[in-house]
Parts: structure tokens; C-alpha cells; sequence
């Protein structure tokens, strides 16, 4: 099985590591075939393609858009894209457009709760000021010695109903896939186990997802747990998905799972890169 890792995020958005550092990992760690997936920002391919090739690890140029769905934000991988492309450098634009209000806001709550100065300290761990988000925080409140870890912040200060928590309006489904199909990409459903949905609910995005010509779903993925793979799979089978598989890596000691060290898909699903030329 190839050891394709679809799915990381480097300093351009919220991870911790440089595009080339991020290459160079994926190389040291045996990745066979490579995709940087920065949320909302395409401007850390040319560094990340450029080192690739070096490497001569074979790079996908990806994204991943934030979207909202049903009330709850959803993330949509696009992988093999033309980050060129007008319509989907056009939309990005715009989902980043609002994280800095949102971001003020999110400070202004946590000051009401206790913590001043959040809004600068997040900066301190920013890569890029147009891509700050809820991690950023996270960090700066692990770095205060409030919380232990990024799981802990989450359920005390950033997730839904807490002090920290500020909702925000993303893209549509229909616009991200168009944006990713456009710009000649494939689109993939991240993580699709950690969303709060129910049967029915997921069965609809699913449907929606596959009728707006979505034509994959990550199955292995470092947010599922061991138990989701095979659950996942059957997903993807009874749709017709692809599946897809990365580790949704952001950095050293603070993801699940390493770059490149996921299990193999489960046996008897299509991968995402059944006809790619690698």
C-alpha cells in the first residue's frame, strides 16, 4: 500500500512547521506521495512543491476549506488543484476575510472570563495574520498554564458553549466544491468522524456532497479513532466515495500522529489515487 499522506498543515496556516520543513519530514518519514493542505491559504505550495521536487518526493498541491453545514463548521479537502485558479484564490480570500473580527471577538470574551491580552498573545504563534484561528489561542493559553493540551483548551475555554467560543459564517458546500472542482481539484470530506451529526444529517451532507460532484471522504485519518477506519470505509462503499487518507499532522507534540505513520487504508475501498500518475 502506497504511503500517501494527504492531509498537514504548515505555518502558512495553523501548523507549527515551515512548508519545507514539513517536506522534509514527510521525506524522512517515508511518505510516498505528499499533499500540504493549509486551511483556507495557498501560499505555501510554491515553497512546499519547490522542496518536494528537491526531494523528489512526489507532491499534490491541496487545501483545506472551512465550510458551514447544517450550523456546524466542516472542512473540505481539495487535493490535485491549480492554486492559480481565479475562482478558488477568489474564495479563499473571501473565507479568510472574517478571521480577524472573529478573532478580536474571541479575545474580548476570553478578557471577560479572565484572560486579558489573548488577541496579542495568539499573534505570538500566527504564521500568517490573515489565517489566525481558535489554535492560535489554544497555544497561547497552554503557554500561560491554564490548560495542558490542545484538548483541554477546547473543552474548557474554545468549544461550543464556552467562554472562548465565537461562532463564524463560512463558505457554502456548493461553494467549495465548486471552487476545488474549478480549479481542476478533487474534493475530499475531512475527518468526517468528528462531526456532531446525526445519521440523518450525515446521510444528507453525503448526498448533497456526492450530487454537487464531491467524490471523496477521508477514511484514515489521524482524527478518527481506530474503530472509524473500517466504520468510514463502508461509508465511502455505500457511496461511491473514494477514500482518502493523512494525518492532519500541525506539528511535534501536538498531533495524534506523525507524517507518514497512519495504518493503510482498509481493505476493499478505491484510494483517492487509484489513477494518479505518482
Amino acid at each position: 500500500m502506497l504511503n500517501a499522506d494527504l492531509h498537514c498543515h504548515s505555518n502558512v496556516s495553523d501548523g507549527i512547521l515551515t512548508p519545507t520543513a514539513l517536506a522534509t519530514r514527510a521525506k524522512e518519514n517515508g511518505v510516498d506521495v505528499w499533499a500540504m493542505t493549509d486551511h483556507d491559504e495557498v501560499g505555501g505550495l510554491a515553497e512546499a512543491r519547490a522542496v518536494a521536487k528537491a526531494l523528489d518526493l512526489p507532491f499534490v498541491p491541496g487545501v483545506e476549506i472551512s465550510i458551514t453545514w447544517s450550523g456546524q463548521t466542516v472542512h473540505i479537502v481539495g487535493l490535485q488543484i491549480d492554486e492559480t485558479n481565479p475562482l478558488l484564490v477568489q474564495g479563499l480570500a473571501a473565507t479568510r476575510g472574517g478571521r480577524e473580527e472573529r478573532a478580536r471577538e474571541i479575545s474580548a470574551q476570553l478578557e471577560a472570563a479572565g484572560i486579558p491580552g489573548a488577541f496579542e498573545g495568539a499573534l505570538k504563534f500566527v504564521g500568517n495574520p490573515d489565517l489566525i484561528s481558535r489554535t492560535h489561542f489554544a497555544r497561547y493559553i497552554i503557554e500561560l498554564g491554564l490548560s495542558k493540551n490542545l484538548h483541554d483548551v477546547f473543552a474548557d475555554y474554545l468549544g461550543e458553549g464556552k467562554p472562548g467560543f465565537v461562532p463564524h459564517r463560512w463558505a457554502t458546500l456548493q461553494n467549495a466544491v465548486e471552487w476545488i472542482r474549478s480549479a481542476g481539484g478533487i474534493a475530499v470530506i475531512a475527518h468526517p468522524g468528528r462531526y456532531k451529526f446525526s445519521d440523518l444529517a450525515f446521510d444528507a451532507m453525503f448526498s448533497e456532497f456526492k450530487d454537487l460532484g464531491g467524490a471523496a471522504i477521508e477514511v484514515t485519518t489521524g482524527s478518527h479513532t481506530v474503530d472509524q477506519y473500517d466504520y468510514y470505509a463502508k461509508v465511502a462503499n455505500n457511496y461511491g466515495f473514494l477514500a482518502s487518507r493523512g494525518s492532519d499532522f500541525h506539528g511535534p507534540g501536538e498531533s495524534r500522529v506523525d507524517l507518514g505513520k497512519l495504518p493503510p487504508l482498509p481493505s476493499g475501498v478505491k484510494p483517492v489515487w487509484h489513477d494518479w500518475q505518482i
